[in-house]
């Protein structure tokens, strides 16, 4: 039987940071690693990484060396279920819609997208990334042909969730929501939710704080920029 992992929040957000480093090491020839080289290498404690490893790793390190490195691939490509692939499609293909549809490195993650939804005419029947994009109209149907369950919601936040709500009576299980609302859904479908909104205020304040630590007698040191405010 499968040992279920239970991961936080923190720790989520840490394992492709892993993921990434232990792969640019084999690439290196890198074999096996411990604890201090990962913290060091990633700006982590020790103690930080010695917990996440342990809640992942299938396996037990090995004295004088550390754990090896493919193996620590697989553990967390099995916790982030990139194993399995499961089909995605997006709903609202504009700008951002289209630019996803485009992408062509969701496979890494497990995630296949295998086609697209909108109302504009213009767009509609047309391929991107050789994804074809139907009428939002045909959603019922065609998701189940497709075999769907998950949905990249990229329209506006006045009907995200009328087309969540559509998506889930459609079948979809899991809804990544780049509309920036809160989604109402039943308790058994999972939400993941991009607010660029917030992902930028956060960027402004670390950046603001970067300002004051170079601050120079109690006056902005922002060289040539103006501070002035209209």
């Amino acid at each position: 039987m499968e040992k279920k992992v239970e991961l936080t929040k923190n720790q989520l957000a840490r394992l492709p940071q892993y993921l990434a480093f232990f792969k640019k090491c084999v690439d290196t020839g890198l074999k096996y690693i411990n604890a201090s080289i990962i913290s060091t290498a990633l700006s982590l404690s020790e103690e930080q990484v010695r917990k996440d490893i342990q809640v992942i790793s299938s396996v037990s390190g090995v004295p004088n060396r550390g754990r090896e490195i493919k193996k620590l691939i697989a553990d967390i490509e099995r916790v982030l279920g990139f194993n399995n692939t499961n089909n995605a499609v997006i709903v609202g293909c504009g700008h951002l819609g289209l630019a996803l549809l485009k992408y062509d490195g969701f496979n890494d993650y497990g995630i296949e997208i295998v086609g697209g939804f909108d109302n504009d005419p213009n767009v509609i029947g047309k391929e991107f990334g050789n994804k074809k994009i139907y009428d939002i109209h045909r959603m019922l149907g065609k998701i189940k042909e497709l075999n769907a369950l998950i949905g990249i919601v990229t329209v506006p936040s006045e009907v995200a969730q009328k087309i969540t709500d559509n998506l889930i009576s459609c079948g979809v299980e899991a809804i990544w929501n780049f509309s920036g609302i809160k989604l109402k859904v039943p308790s058994n479908i999972i939400v993941s939710d991009v607010n660029m909104a917030i992902s930028l205020s956060e960027l402004s304040h670390k950046l603001y704080m970067q300002k004051i630590k170079e601050n120079n007698n109690g006056k902005w040191n922002l060289s040539k920029r103006s501070t002035r405010r209209n």
